[in-house]
């Protein structure tokens, strides 16, 4: 019994069809600006945010905080860090970039919480100013995790239109960077110098918002 006839010029025009019927359908794809634009870019939206809330500061007192050189290093330190941190989560979304990256916020995050230690060593100097107000410390912890949630989802929103294959070290960048810009952002509203137990509370808070986003912003960027 002689086997069936493929007809190969048949199929070929079958497929040829399908293929220009799926293509018919695809959409340019819009690519991505540079990650350091895209860091640029979320670290305006921070300060766009901090100008919104000035006519709420204290700008006598921050004026007054500002005028000693550890409080101005540690807020040059902390908006350093916003924005190196940001630009490291965005080169780490990026497939093929190096994990290297990570390190970039490091020295400025050293200066920001070195520069928040050598403070707490000048107010220990000071009788009776080595514990802060705890209802002055309650509202600045509330501020921190109020201004860094809306960060941290427009930062998680923005890192979802790329393609991070490192998606924990992803938004463990973000997380720090939102954390960062929301210390940055207290300063104005901060009522009193740093002191010790002010400064921990700071980094226990810090560290929550560094843990969530890895969490919950690493499984929303692997997709799960």
């Amino acid at each position: 019994m002689s086997e069936p006839r493929i007809d190969g010029g048949a199929r070929a025009s079958d497929d040829d069809a399908l293929i220009d019927a799926l293509s018919r359908r695809l959409a340019p794809v819009r690519r991505l600006p540079a990650p350091w634009l895209r860091g640029l870019g979320w670290f305006a939206a921070a300060i766009a945010l901090g100008l919104a809330m000035i006519p709420f500061a204290d700008m006598e007192g921050l004026a007054t905080r500002m005028a000693t050189l550890d409080m101005r290093l540690a807020a040059l330190g902390a908006v350093l860090t916003a924005l190196t941190a940001a630009v490291a989560a965005f080169q780490s979304s990026v497939p093929g970039r190096s994990r290297f990256w990570a390190l970039l916020p490091l020295a400025p995050a050293a200066l920001w919480i070195g520069s928040s230690g050598l403070g707490c060593l000048r107010q220990w100097s000071v009788p009776g100013t080595d514990l802060a107000d705890a209802g002055e410390m309650g509202g600045c912890l509330i501020f921190l995790l109020g201004v860094s949630a809306p960060l941290s989802a427009g930062l998680v929103l923005m890192l979802r239109r790329a393609c991070p294959l490192r998606p924990n070290l992803t938004a463990a960048l973000g997380g720090l960077a939102a954390a960062a810009a929301a210390a940055a952002l207290l300063v104005p509203f901060h009522p009193h110098n740093a002191t010790a137990s002010d400064l921990l509370a700071h980094l226990v808070v810090v560290g929550a918002i560094i843990s969530a986003n890895t969490l919950a912003g690493g499984r929303l960027l692997a997709g799960k």
